[in-house]
């Protein structure tokens, strides 16, 4: 895949101590970045002005980047991870990209602890990742959908705790303040209030999807 890219490594610079010829690494969505910067400095090199995109960008040297879709990459050591031994790179690869797009956000909220309810809503790539990377932290996980359609594949195969049809009126009342967070992948316009009504007093609703319409929701939702 373009962004999730799992390879073997050909060559290193001079100054590469991370890995050597023959290793099998990763790469994401990142292959470099300005190293300069408030965000570069605290680790959270997404947020760089100057982070070069492992494809559809340039390098430093003006070549343009082509990820997953070219036979080799150059990546800058510190956007390498290696991949453990024993793992098959179609497992490996999408934690590269959908995988880290969930943990990170539980993590940075203090959710990757045991114990917690979660809800995820839209089942689509980055959904799948949710429901595994919730249930490997110890959580209850509910999967919210518009439709019944893919209530088989969210409890029998991923595992889910819950699935609950978003217009099940009676269901979704069932659930009201019930969730510590919201992990929201639906990549189209769609309401929030519903969604919000769920969530426990600070509970997170996280949004996920890339949505190039505004968002609505009433603030006496939030401040309630």
């Amino acid at each position: 895949h373009r962004h999730e890219v799992v390879g073997e490594v050909v060559e290193v610079g001079s100054a590469v101590t991370k890995f050597k010829a023959g290793n099998v690494v990763g790469v994401g969505l990142l292959v470099g970045s300005c190293r300069a910067c408030l965000p570069c400095q605290s680790g959270i090199e997404q947020y760089c002005k100057n982070k070069i995109w492992s494809y559809n960008d340039v390098y430093t040297d003006g070549k343009p980047t082509q990820g997953g879709f070219a036979t080799a990459m150059v990546v800058d050591q510190k956007f390498v991870v290696k991949i453990p031994q024993g793992m098959a790179p179609e497992q490996a690869a999408p934690l590269l990209c959908a995988g880290l797009t969930v943990y990170s956000p539980l993590s940075h909220f203090g959710l990757n602890r045991s114990g917690l309810r979660g809800g995820i809503l839209g089942l689509g790539g980055v959904g799948h990742m949710g429901v595994k990377i919730a249930k490997a932290m110890g959580h209850h996980v509910s999967v919210i959908s518009s439709s019944n359609r893919k209530r088989d594949e969210a409890l029998d195969h991923l595992g889910a705790d819950d699935y609950l049809v978003s217009s099940d009126v009676p269901r979704m009342q069932e659930v009201a303040d019930a969730l510590d967070y919201i992990i929201d992948t639906i990549p189209v316009e769609h309401p929030l209030d519903p969604y919000l009504s769920l969530l426990k007093v600070d509970g997170k609703l996280i949004l996920m999807g890339v949505i190039k319409s505004p968002l609505q929701f009433v603030t006496p939702m939030v401040m309630l």
